[in-house]
This record gives structure tokens, sequence and C-alpha cells, in this order.
């Protein structure tokens, strides 16, 4: 009786079905709103080079750790009472997490440790308490994960512990750990490695959940711009770098979900090894897409800021490296369950590459326009292209 109470914690998989994304879920990812906000601002308050290695870091530890979550409720439950209050309990470390980001490399770096580390190791251990003995293979692979896991979170800790460019470094060593740990298969001494059978997963599901966190990264961008115009005096100059930074956002929202998102969520479901699929396209590939939506966020407060003159390092790297980033994302995203590189994202890539080299002699005002209309083609040619050629 005890393995049927814990085993149904598990979200049923029923074959061609999709399971829907639960309010608790949604409710979660409150907390990661905040998170991506604390992140664009800190690298707003932070750019030079060192301040971008830092929020570099901060990001990573973000997404993985979100993206760990969307794993755990695919494979349990989240209408289920316990894991409902797990989540809970996550949101609470989430807010800790988010709060400390401003001062991770400060004096809040001890906190963000502790809360990263409870947050990742301890759903790995619900997930090892919720799982039956009837199911030892999903068993044996929520111990390697949270084995791992415990390795990296001895270098967060002690991270958080020391100060300066130690703290950097231990941090980077435990999202390396944490990074190649899925690649790896969470191979462990004696144990071996988890096989890919291990990781099935509910497609459908996790799609959508990591399109919903892409819908957070531009909630952020559209909040930046409202926020910052409003408090602007409203100029030529003002209204045409809000209109510019408003269709950039539109741009990235139709590259990535007029196609790609459905396209994606439709193979995810049908293959024959899910979970590699998913460790591919989702766990790593979304990184950089939402990662260009948040550079490109900042370039908009700067341009709406200061949109005349000539545009200086920091402009010209978030105006250029947001979207080249995003970019760089959604074609190895596309190529992932495509099987081809989509020609119109490639072009994209060039031409911003291309702008770039010149771009120091616009004003910030014009780069944002440059850029936005950049998008808006690539936007334009995929839609146009996928009706006659799949492959444009």
């Amino acid at each position: 009786m005890a393995d049927n109470t814990h085993g149904a914690l598990f979200r049923p998989i029923v074959p061609h079905q999709h399971s829907r994304v639960t309010y608790a879920e949604l409710f979660f990812d409150l907390v990661f709103v905040f998170a991506v906000t604390q992140i664009s601002h800190t690298l707003l308050a932070h750019f030079t080079p060192l301040g971008a290695l830092q929020v570099t870091l901060l990001f990573l530890a973000v997404w993985w750790v979100w993206v760990f979550t969307s794993w755990i409720t695919n494979w349990l439950d989240p209408e289920k009472t316990p894991v409902r209050l797990l989540l809970f309990a996550m949101m609470l470390g989430g807010l800790v997490l988010s709060t400390s980001i401003p001062a991770a490399f400060e004096a809040r770096g001890l906190w963000f440790a502790i809360a990263y580390a409870a947050m990742q190791v301890g759903k790995t251990i619900f997930l090892w308490l919720s799982t039956p003995p009837s199911r030892p293979r999903t068993r044996m692979n929520a111990i390697r994960i949270a084995a791992w896991l415990s390795v990296s979170a001895v270098f967060w800790i002690a991270g958080g512990v020391v100060e300066g460019q130690p703290r950097l470094m231990l941090w980077a060593i435990a999202l390396v750990i944490e990074y190649i740990s899925p690649a790896v298969r969470f191979w462990i001494p004696r144990y071996g490695a988890s096989s890919v059978a291990d990781w099935m997963i509910e497609g459908g599901h996790m799609a959508e959940r990591c399109a919903l966190f892409i819908i957070i990264a531009l909630g952020e961008s559209i909040v930046v711009i409202g926020a910052t115009f409003a408090e602007l005096t409203w100029t030529t100059e003002t209204v045409l770098g809000f209109v510019s930074a408003f269709l950039g956002s539109l741009a990235m929202w139709w590259i990535y979900f007029h196609v790609g998102a459905e396209a994606g969520s439709e193979q995810l479901s049908k293959s024959s090894e899910p979970g590699r699929l998913a460790r591919l396209a989702y766990t790593y590939l979304h990184m950089p897409i939402v990662a260009g939506i948040i550079v490109a966020a900042v370039a908009d407060e700067l341009v709406l800021k200061h949109p005349g003159g000539h545009s200086d390092l920091k402009t010209v790297t978030s105006a250029i490296g947001g979207p080249l980033l995003f970019l760089f994302g959604t074609i190895l995203f596309k190529l992932s369950f495509r099987g081809f590189l989509q020609l119109s994202h490639g072009a994209g890539i060039i031409a911003l590459c291309v702008l770039a080299w010149f771009a120091s002699a616009w004003s910030p005002l014009m780069l944002s326009i440059l850029t936005t209309a950049i998008m808006i083609a690539v936007a334009v040619w995929e839609s146009v292209s996928l009706r006659s050629d799949p492959a444009g």
C-alpha cells in the first residue's frame, strides 16, 4: 500500500496526450519573473567584463534551478499536495535566491549559495523519497542526480564563505559540475550512468514549461520598456525608441512562437527518446535564447534613456549581443528537431555581425532601429519561406 501511495505522486503519462501546466507551476514561475528582473538590473549596474561574467554565472544558476524543477514537476504531479508543498517551499528559496542576486558577489553570497544548494539538493531528495521501490531505475536515477548536486553544493557553500575571485572560481566549478552531469548521464562510481530510458518525460509539458520561461523573459523586456518610457519626457526620439524596442520584443516572440515552439512540442511528444531531445533542446539550447532576451532588455533601457549621440561599447554590446544570442539559440533549437539550419536565422546572424562592425558610428536610437529591422526581417522571412519551403 505504501508503494501505491508514494507512486501516486508521479504524473501519469498517457501516450499522445498532453499534460497541462498546473496553476501551482505558474505560481512558482512568478518568483522567476522577479529573478529575471534582478539579473537584468544587475547587468545594467555592473556592465564591465567582470560584472558581465558574474551576471552570466548568476543567470546560469537561475536557469539551472528552474529547469531542474521543471524536470521534477514533469515526473511528479503538482496537483498532489506533497508536490505542491514542495513547489511552495521552492518559491521561498527562490525569493531568497532572487533577492540575493544584486549582492551575490558582495555581502549576500552565502545566502545565495545556501538558497541555491537547498533548492537543488532538497527537491532531488524529495524525488528520491517519493519514488517507490517498485520503480528501481527511477529511484536510482534520483540517487545519481542527488549525488552530483550534493558535490556541487559543497562548492556553492564554500564559495559563499570566501570573497572576491575565489568565490567566482568556486561557483564556476559548481556550475561546471552541474552542467556536465546530464551530459554524462549522472555517472557515479560503482552504479554507473543512467540510461536515456530513465528520463521518460511528458514531452508536451516540458516544451510548454520552457516556452513559459521565454514568456517570463519577454515579459521582463516589456516591463523595462514601459517603465522606462513612462519616466521620460516624450520626444520624437524617445517615442521612436519606444516603438523600436516594442517591435524588437514582438519580433523575438514571433521568431520563437510562430512556428518553432509548437513544432518543438510536437516533435518532443513524438520522439522515441524524449529525454535525450529535452536534455539538448530545452535544458541546454534555451539558455542563449533567454539570455538574449535579457540582454536586449538592457539595451532597450539604455537606448530609451540616451537615444542620441554615438553608441558606446555598453550600448553596442547589448543592442547587438542580445539579438545575436537569441538568434544563435533559436537556430540551434530549431536544428535539434528539424535537422537543418534555418536560413533566415543564419542571415540574421550575419547581418548583426556586419552591423556590429559599424555600430559605434550610429546613434543608440538608429542602432536599435536597425537591429529591430533585422529581427523583423528574420521573422517575416521564416514565416513566408516555411509556407513553400520548410528549409527556409
